[in-house]
């Protein structure tokens, strides 16, 4: 049985012409590899002191919310800054948690509309959010809406986004697009 061996040269290979190394590293560069966006992602995620966006459905599964929370409380442990919008329950209110109990500091909170439009659990977890924006100036609107508005503030102020949705959520695939066209990072879980 022969064994197959993959080897690395770090210069040039006395048995291959240059020629014939130039033309294919030329080839290499023509074929992307699947895996440079995950590790720029991935890269980006372990970077200090970023703002990283973190929205998404309200209506996920414990076991999902869980992981949001893990996943906040460690980019905060880790220096970063997160920015999420109010919620009771989801993905918002998971990042909220998760944020909370790393350093609280480290938490910005970005609300559609003011503290008094909102539901009262919602209002209860923003109990000592140091870091509360509010926008009574959308008060009169939809807060379907206010939420569109409220997701590109979001986006505009981390530099890249963490998002949860559906594929049949329109305002959070707004949001992906928004910040694709602001070139910020993006990953997308989609939950069904």
């Amino acid at each position: 049985m022969e064994q197959q061996s993959h080897m690395i040269y770090m210069g040039e290979d006395p048995e291959v012409p240059s020629s014939a190394m130039t033309t294919a590293s030329h080839v290499d560069q023509d074929i992307p590899d699947p895996h440079d966006e995950l590790a720029a992602e991935l890269i980006a995620l372990r970077q200090q002191a970023k703002n990283i966006a973190i929205i998404g459905s309200r209506n996920i599964p414990l076991p999902h919310q869980q992981l949001i929370e893990a996943l906040a409380y460690m980019l905060v442990k880790e220096g970063n800054i997160i920015v999420t919008s109010g919620g009771s329950s989801g993905t918002n209110a998971a990042a909220i948690r998760g944020a909370m109990r790393a350093n609280p500091d480290r938490l910005k909170v970005i609300l559609p509309q003011t503290i008094g439009h909102q539901p009262s659990d919602v209002q209860d977890q923003l109990i000592g959010v140091p870091n509360i924006q509010e926008h009574p100036e959308w008060n009169m609107m939809t807060l379907a809406d206010a939420s569109r508005l409220c997701n590109r503030e979001i986006v505009d102020a981390g530099q890249q986004l963490i998002i949860y949705l559906s594929h049949s959520s329109n305002t959070l695939h707004s949001a992906i697009e928004y910040a694709e066209d602001n070139r910020k990072i993006v990953t997308a879980f989609y939950l069904d």
